[in-house]
């Protein structure tokens, strides 16, 4: 410092045309010192400010599920779309602004892998929800072997192709698919379905009951009071279901609609092969 004090006096008294010059000079060799020493300042500054906001600004996912009375905080994910939020309720998927304002329901695809993302997602719920399901809870038809696979059926007693795939059960069984039905009266609580469903519930045998009852014949069974039916409804018209048989893979891939023995097994090792 004591060199560029000692300047001063004379540089103030140079002519202009000398006085440029030595400017000049100084310039380039002051000048990257002092733009290196305000760039490190500025940097620092925005660091700073950056940090203050980041650390003043609340996490838009406690104020999002404050919206939703059934939502908790951790139940709200980022979206792949920059400022939407993933909302889970109960096992249907929507999308909300940052801000907590905006409710989008509809299908995110990703146009460079023509992936359904959102379906994605709806697929990895209809796999928690059910793996909280025991099967002690379901009419499980299985090989005597071991399976190769497992499907959950959701069914109605009723229902004409669910009858249909009932009575080809043993084919899908030779094929190493596991056959596990759910309950699902379409026509609701209070009905003559749900109380067929509830009839074959609460027998001791649920699988010939089941049978029996797909072959139209009645039921001497009970309704008890303890039953999965209302349970298996709802989880049906969570996922969205509208008609039977409903065919839920391991994937927790929904096929809506009855697909035969060869079919079925076609489709799912297809689907084994597309992911491997």
């Amino acid at each position: 410092m004591g060199g560029i004090s000692g300047l001063i006096p004379k540089v103030l008294t140079m002519p202009i045309r000398v006085l440029l010059p030595t400017l000049a000079l100084g310039l380039c060799v002051l000048g990257p010192t002092v733009v290196q020493a305000a760039a490190a300042q500025t940097a620092a500054q925005t660091a700073a400010q950056t940090a203050a906001q980041t650390a003043a600004a609340p996490d838009p996912r406690a104020a999002i599920a404050a919206k939703f009375p059934d939502v908790r905080a951790e139940q709200v994910l980022p979206s792949p779309v920059q400022g939407l939020f993933e909302v889970r309720i109960g096992a249907k998927i929507a999308y909300v602004s940052a801000d907590g304002r905006y409710l989008l329901q509809g299908e995110i695809i990703d146009l460079d892998s023509d992936l359904n993302l959102t379906e994605s997602r709806r697929e990895a719920v209809r796999r928690d929800v059910l793996a909280g399901v025991s099967e002690a809870d379901m009419v499980v038809f299985a090989p005597k072997t071991r399976p190769t696979s497992t499907v959950t059926v959701f069914t109605d007693i009723d229902c004409g192709y669910c009858r249909k795939l009932h009575k080809q059960i043993a084919d899908y069984n030779a094929r190493g698919i596991k056959v596990r039905y759910m309950f699902f009266p379409r026509s609701g609580p209070g009905t003559e379905s749900w109380t067929k469903a509830e009839q074959v519930a609460c027998a001791k045998d649920r699988r010939t009951a089941l049978t029996r009852a797909k072959l139209g014949e009645t039921s001497k069974d009970k309704p008890c009071k303890v039953n999965p039916v209302a349970q298996d409804y709802k989880i049906a018209k969570e996922f969205g279901l509208q008609g039977t048989p409903a065919i839920v893979l391991e994937s927790g891939e929904l096929i809506g609609g009855y697909l035969d023995p060869a079919e079925l097994s076609k489709y799912i090792e297809e689907q084994k092969v597309a992911k491997n």
